[in-house]
């Protein structure tokens, strides 16, 4: 069983953000668009179609950008963010087709900007 990766004793996350917001309008597009750049901006990734992941290296991290997607959801549309171990993510079952393929890893070290 995978163990999971700790920085310093803490504990990594993962913040999983999905979302169904309209773009039937130009302003509905627009503001569809800017909330997935602001997603990308903030070192999430894509796993599907308006479901984005962001590991974190701890709860504390985690909850940090929980308020920024927070601050940024657009007015219409629904928008979920589950929060998760690394554990706990490793143990998703991916499927391509049939075939099951492996989970996507998070970084191996903590990096700094």
């Amino acid at each position: 069983m995978p163990r999971p990766i700790t920085y310093g004793g803490m504990r990594s996350m993962w913040v999983m953000t999905m979302f169904d917001l309209p773009t039937v309008t130009k302003l509905e597009k627009r503001r569809y668009t800017k909330f997935r750049n602001m997603l990308l901006d903030d070192g999430f990734q894509m796993f599907q179609y308006s479901v984005y992941g962001r590991p974190c290296p701890s709860e504390e991290n985690a909850k940090v950008h929980i308020d920024r997607v927070k601050r940024n959801i657009p007015a219409a549309g629904q928008v979920r963010i589950l929060i998760f171990t690394d554990l706990q993510f490793s143990r998703m079952q991916v499927f391509i087709g049939k075939s099951e393929v492996m989970t996507e890893k998070g970084p191996e070290q903590l990096s700094f900007f």
